[in-house]
């Protein structure tokens, strides 16, 4: 399959884009920034651009990983949020079902972030009494910050964009998989691998489980249609817990991994008192048939396996 992958110069894209080729596609990688898995280096809010790549490539498929993100919400005006999220967004849209056009399915990578509201944000210091337990039908959707309302926005282009002309999209709200430190860090008394590990719990997956999320969304949006799905490391939590997750979470967490606590005081890391939300990751094991090979359980192993060996050649 002949396959335009965008953001292919980022964290996700430099992961996704040889995976892709392993499995035998070809792939031509757009961002405005060159790296090695970048073959048009240009901008997606140039129509021009997008045209010109997508028809001489002869793309079959689209992967829209490409984006301003949260973190560059300090940086980047509201326009540029407009211009990137949303009108690049529309380019790609409409140039895969222009006429002569062989795009025959769009995924697109959105993010939990736009389910996560001013006051979900504010956790028990904010009056919450339980934890909120996320899933796809989550409503009203109030996003926080210019980054959340142009990824919600464009999710809804991509809807519209089935609906009137039947392209098969999937939306892929990913969680955190991101290298960099939290935004939150200097509030947080955990060191930034402590917290990484903490958020397997509730709202972080690994890079290479986004990337295969993709590549499993690939194959099946023919005859998913339109869907959209929440992608994140399986929580072990159920519904029940999220009253003391908000007050107690280390006592929730143990009874699900008693051993964590020897491991963390061996490493000197602590669990987060409070998590004030959960993202349910079921419908896309369902529906989409995916769901994450690494999760807390997998990083409690690697820990042990690091602990042992640290003891070892001590």
């Amino acid at each position: 399959m002949r396959i335009v992958v965008t953001g292919s110069s980022g964290w996700l894209g430099q992961t996704l884009v040889p995976r892709l080729k392993r499995d035998g596609h070809d792939v031509v990688g757009m961002d405005p920034l060159p790296a090695g898995t970048t073959q048009a280096v240009g901008s997606i809010t140039d129509r021009d651009f997008v045209r010109r790549t997508m028809r001489d490539f002869g793309a079959q498929a689209v992967i829209h990983a490409g984006a301003l993100h949260k973190p560059h919400v300090e940086s980047r005006s509201r326009s540029d949020f407009i211009a990137v999220n949303l009108q690049g967004t529309l380019n790609l849209l409409e140039e895969s079902v222009s006429v002569g056009s062989t795009v025959d399915r769009f995924i697109f990578t959105s993010t939990t972030s736009l389910m996560i509201s001013k006051a979900i944000r504010a956790g028990r210091a904010g009056g919450a009494m339980k934890a909120e337990w996320i899933t796809e039908a989550m409503a009203p959707l109030l996003p926080r910050n210019i980054y959340g309302v142009t990824k919600l926005s464009a999710e809804q282009l991509c809807r519209l964009f089935h609906e009137l002309h039947g392209l098969p999209v999937v939306v892929l709200r990913t969680a955190r998989f991101f290298p960099e430190d939290d935004d939150m860090a200097h509030a947080m008394v955990q060191s930034e691998p402590n917290v990484k590990a903490n958020e397997f719990l509730f709202r972080r997956l690994t890079v290479e489980d986004a990337a295969d999320s993709h590549v499993v969304a690939l194959g099946r949006a023919p005859e998913i249609g339109f869907d959209t799905f929440i992608v994140c490391a399986k929580t072990p939590f159920v519904r029940g817990d999220c009253e003391e997750l908000i007050h107690d979470a280390p006592a929730v967490v143990g009874r699900h991994f008693p051993r964590y606590r020897d491991l963390y005081a061996r490493l000197g890391w602590t669990m987060f008192q409070s998590i004030d939300r959960v993202y349910d990751a079921g419908k896309a094991a369902k529906g989409l048939g995916f769901v994450c090979r690494t999760g807390f359980a997998e990083k409690l192993e690697e820990l042990e396996t690091r602990l042992d060996r640290s003891k070892r050649a001590g």
